[in-house]
């Protein structure tokens, strides 16, 4: 969730600035989330892997997955941020309207492309880490770069403490630099000595060793871990074409439609969590023969995300103006956006079974099957979006009702594959 902190921390400081700020940075925000999903996708793949590994107890290969990742996602890095520095005026130019929201666009990418190197080599380690089950790290890696990117947001946007006003750029730049930190974070931890076995983690799994580039090893890494770069990648970019048919129906409703995105993001950590760590348990429970366990494994999943999501049903209900004014102090877009937040604490219902019983497919290894699911589930959303907002010209927060389709399908097909289909026949 460090990326999606990142935006809400974006979407809160840039609603003070001014509604055409908050609307752009936004947009820009999650059009590098959605390249930015590629790597993140790919380093997913390597998390399957090393957690297969690990519960095989091969900790010798481990170092080598991560290692070859390194090599993929530093070249892959290079490619990305050349699209993001010189692609986005073209890609862009068509689907945005406003030119005030274009320009800002413009501004935030063309200082958050240098992020994305950070940004990669991040997710490999968070790949690791997962991968192995030590992921208590990340909470303090996410502390790190929410900190940093807080307190550089309010310097740099604002221009305090003697920093330069820069409104929608400083919120791009104090992003950049909070993932840089985030990377200097993770290579001081892997070289620290563990307590008891005087070596360090760089030591134990062999990790950035000079390993000799392996074809065999690469096939089995993209063999899964590219059909999740492109579900992901076609997951946010599907979130993405949803605010480019949002911001046809006007500046207002994509304010309100950020906002609520923040704060779902928010009431989603838990089930994102659980939906990660399930990819890790259930390959980890796979790797050492326990396939029977799998399906109670992912129903213990489930009743715990369930339990700790649905209490923020109840706290969105009960306070909807406090919750908004988080990230606005303008009374007339708060009114207008309390309805599409009872939307979304109905989906905080349905969303932790719907992304963990997923997440179980592609944590079994079938992330062909996993990609087969969300084209099948982003093709109705769209679809469903465009009806919605363009033809029956629907208020925002009925639009808003296509992430309870979303949900639905998502959750059927994936419970569907997990009880009829051929997932217990391992593929790694």
């Amino acid at each position: 969730m460090a990326q999606n902190i990142v935006y809400m921390v974006d979407t809160a400081f840039l609603g003070r600035v001014g509604e055409v700020a908050q609307a752009a940075a936004p947009i820009a925000g999650m059009y590098y989330i959605a390249v930015f999903m590629l790597g993140m996708g790919f380093s997913t793949g390597a998390q399957i892997i090393i957690a297969r590994r690990m519960g095989e107890g091969d900790l010798s290969n481990i170092g080598r997955v991560f290692d070859h990742s390194i090599y993929f996602l530093g070249a892959f890095a290079l490619f990305i941020f050349c699209l993001l520095k010189f692609g986005t005026s073209i890609i862009l130019d068509g689907p945005i309207s406003s030119p005030e929201i274009y320009n800002g666009i413009l501004e935030y990418m063309d200082y958050r492309s240098f992020g994305i190197f950070f940004a990669f080599i991040n997710v490999a380690f968070r790949a690791f880490y997962v991968g192995i089950g030590n992921t208590k790290v990340l909470i303090w890696s996410t502390a790190a770069m929410a900190i940093t990117n807080i307190v550089l947001d309010y310097a740099l946007i604002f221009g305090e403490w003697g920093f330069p006003e820069m409104g929608i750029a400083g919120a791009a730049l104090a992003s950049v630099i909070s993932e840089a930190v985030v990377t200097i974070y993770f290579l001081i931890h892997i070289n620290l000595k563990r307590k008891g076995s005087g070596s360090s983690l760089l030591a134990k799994f062999q990790l950035l060793q000079p390993h000799q580039p392996d074809r065999e090893q690469f096939r089995v890494i993209f063999k899964i871990g590219v059909p999740v770069m492109i579900q992901n990648f076609m997951s946010m970019g599907g979130w993405f074409l949803f605010y480019l048919v949002i911001e046809q129906m006007g500046v207002r409703s994509l304010a309100t439609s950020n906002i609520i995105r923040a704060i779902y993001l928010i009431f989603m950590i838990p089930g994102i969590g659980l939906f990660s760590a399930t990819h890790t348990l259930v390959s980890n429970t796979m790797g050492k023969g326990m396939i029977e366990e799998v399906l109670p494994l992912v129903r213990k999943i489930v009743i715990m995300g369930f339990s700790m999501t649905i209490p923020f049903v109840p706290i969105t209900l009960l306070f909807p103006e406090a919750i908004i004014s988080v990230f606005t102090n303008n009374a007339e877009l708060i009114s207008q956006t309390i309805p599409t937040l009872y939307v979304i604490a109905l989906a905080l219902v349905i969303m932790p079974i719907s992304m963990i019983t997923f997440g179980a497919v592609a944590g079994a290894g079938k992330t062909n099957k996993a990609l087969i699911i969300e084209m099948l589930t982003l093709s109705t959303y769209l679809i469903c979006t465009y009806l919605f907002a363009i033809q029956f010209e629907w208020e925002i927060h009925q639009v808003w009702y296509c992430e309870l389709i979303y949900l639905i399908v998502i959750g059927s097909l994936s419970f569907g594959y997990l009880k009829w289909g051929n997932w217990r026949v391992s593929e790694l």
